[in-house]
């Protein structure tokens, strides 16, 4: 008998995931406003999901996704929604190439102390363009060369998160003495990109240090993942090719002398949900007469990691040279349009209503068989869900498809603790100046 259960986690995009979900009647259409995520983290929270996720980009995107054109900062957003919450965890993106280690470990260790040890550092590099160019820079680092970066950067933020003992703090008031200095470490690291001397002027955090997540499915994503990351977010298409990347990806875990159970897998997933099959398939069809072309076009662009437009969409899937910006999606897509005969239309019309990410329509139990079959057979942990909009396609999901599995046991019925690391299974980890003990 199977005893594991899912892990579940929201990616909070005011304006809805699908491309124009905010057009649909009654949704929220912004992503500028704490009400907005106030009701998506209530609604979240509800489902005993085990946490949210705001992403971020570092530019305004032209005639791409409303909520990739318009964000609120995340650690921000997120210290915001600590107050409203209780016990969903708050993972939230910062870029390693845009940002310093220490003004991360310090916003992310501010945010973990803030919600009681709910907090979460999405872990990526960026890839537009746009974003460089915001910083001084006529465009992006070579996509190796940032992961480079990205590698020495998580170990210096995971150093200094360390950097106080547990039980530092002293707060003896008779005399005086308010830490012990020989429970706190000065890091004093010195590397190829960053010389970083600590403390963190912060303590250990409630979790001893925030959840790293990282989302880079590459060959050097997945060395990045493998090496910090206690949750993974990926795209995958295709059962079979997911059992083989999250079987692969755990091995790679366990090479780095880590318990390959302490890293959640966890596919992208776009719930279309209605009470019966035809009921999610005509919301489906009603999502797709929202689309808008041009941001259609520009999103999948971004996919690929080129400008799409040039190709026909009635013609092949192109086979495209390898690209600084994005890497991952362009393989799989094209490995999914081989193997099912699709042409480029068909993966655009994927991407107009899901961004490229894996899509169930149905009922809710058409929908749990399929979540069923891929956690089962070990493509998955669990999912980072994508809701088309707000507040209806989470609230559909929470009230039809939670209890489904909650039924067939596959899903909590209320958290069993109150920290990010409890709802994920994940232990706090070992403090590196603590002494051994035993």
């Amino acid at each position: 008998m199977n005893d594991r259960q899912m892990h579940l986690g929201l990616y909070a995009v005011g304006t809805g995931n699908h491309i124009a979900g905010w057009r649909h009647p009654g949704a929220s259409v912004t992503s500028e406003e704490l009400h907005v995520f106030k009701s998506i983290a209530a609604s979240a929270e509800r489902g005993k999901l085990d946490f949210i996720f705001v992403g971020d980009n570092l530019a305004f995107l032209f005639d791409g996704h409303p909520g990739q054109m318009l964000r609120l900062e995340p650690t921000t957003l997120l210290s915001a929604l600590a107050c409203v919450t209780s016990k969903i965890g708050l993972v939230g993106t910062a870029s390693t190439t845009f940002s310093e280690p220490f003004n991360i470990a310090r916003q992310f260790a501010s945010l973990d102390h803030l919600s009681g040890g709910r907090a979460g550092w999405n872990v990526v590099t960026t890839t537009t363009n746009e974003a460089a160019m915001n910083f001084g820079r006529k465009e992006m680092v070579e996509h190796e060369h940032r992961y480079e970066i990205a590698t020495e950067f998580v170990e210096v933020v995971e150093g200094l998160w360390d950097s106080w003992e547990d039980g530092a703090r002293v707060l003896n008031k008779e005399t005086g003495q308010y830490y012990d200095r020989s429970k706190v470490h000065v890091l004093d690291h010195k590397g190829k990109y960053f010389t970083v001397k600590g403390p963190l002027n912060l303590t250990r955090t409630p979790q001893g240090r925030p959840i790293i997540v990282q989302a880079g499915s590459s060959p050097s994503g997945q060395k990045l993942a493998a090496r910090y990351a206690e949750v993974v977010f990926t795209v995958q298409l295709d059962k079979d090719e997911a059992c083989k990347f999250t079987s692969g990806l755990k091995k790679q875990v366990a090479a780095f002398g880590r318990d390959p159970h302490h890293c959640k897998v966890m596919p992208g997933l776009v719930p279309i949900v209605g009470r019966t099959d035809g009921e999610a398939k005509d919301k489906l069809v009603q999502l797709m007469k929202y689309v808008d072309p041009v941001s259609a076009m520009r999103t999948m662009s971004l996919r690929f990691g080129h400008d799409m437009s040039v190709y026909p969409l009635d013609g092949p899937v192109p086979d495209l040279p390898v690209s600084n910006l994005a890497q991952t999606y362009s393989k799989v897509a094209t490995s999914k349009a081989k193997r099912l005969g699709y042409n480029l239309r068909d993966i655009y019309n994927e991407i107009a209503v899901a961004r490229g990410y894996l899509m169930f329509c149905g009922s809710a139990a058409t929908v749990v068989d399929l979540m069923e079959e891929w956690f089962i057979d070990g493509a998955a942990d669990g999912f980072n869900l994508l809701p088309p909009h707000f507040p209806e396609s989470l609230d559909d999901f929470v009230d039809l498809v939670i209890p489904e599995l909650q039924r067939r046991k596959l899903f909590r019925k209320d958290y069993i603790g109150s920290t990010l690391r409890d709802h994920l299974g994940v232990p706090i980890p070992k403090n590196r100046f603590a002494p051994s003990v035993g």
